[in-house]
């Protein structure tokens, strides 16, 4: 009986200091995951701009999906930068990395709605926006009826076409930017250099 009872603790000991490792490397499992979270997403709305800087040795930037967010770089003296700007609905990453193809970051990029005031107007399946800033006027968002859409484009275009005609015409300084940029898939460093 003596022998019996004797295992019996040794038993118990050692499910005891297991409970306790367990316990421990949960413990650890835990921060890390907060600290991931921490870090978190890089979080740009639709039709805005977010900055991320970039590590010293960055030479290619990659994004994932062109259609979910844009990347162009900046080059300060001795700083780069990323500008994400957000151009459809979802996530996709960005990866950096250096002249020899070693990962330096990569991160998620969530690509939001818009966080303005705004007022959709639903007629049966046909979806219009308006941004109510404070007067409410036609605004092109994904998602609305297709002819709606087309038609606030096309006067957006319009618009913007005629301002840098005015402003080409009126203009008589230059502005010239170092460092490259890309609308869609990569951006290589060397760019502009």
């Amino acid at each position: 009986m003596a022998a019996l009872c004797v295992r019996g603790r040794a038993n118990l000991n050692l499910l005891h200091r297991l409970a306790i490792a367990l316990f421990l490397i949960a413990g650890v499992l835990r921060a890390a995951a907060a600290d991931a979270d921490a870090a978190g997403p890089i979080v740009v709305r639709l039709d805005q701009a977010t900055i991320m800087n970039l590590p010293v040795r960055a030479a290619t930037v990659v994004i994932g999906n062109p259609l979910i967010a844009d990347v162009s770089i900046v080059r300060s003296e001795d700083r780069l930068f990323a500008v994400l700007t957000g151009k459809g609905y979802g996530a996709t990453n960005v990866v950096v990395m250096d002249h020899g193809g070693a990962v330096l970051a990569e991160k998620t990029v969530e690509v939001t709605g818009p966080d303005d005031p705004i007022v959709v107007v639903y007629n049966g399946v046909k979806r219009q926006t308006y941004s109510c800033t404070p007067i409410c006027s036609p605004r092109i968002t994904l998602g609305d009826y297709r002819d709606y859409f087309l038609e606030t484009l096309a006067e957006t275009t319009t618009r913007n076409t005629q301002a840098v005609k005015r402003d080409s015409a009126n203009s008589t300084a230059s502005v010239t930017l170092s460092g490259g940029g890309a609308t869609a898939g990569s951006t290589n460093m060397n760019q502009g250099k």
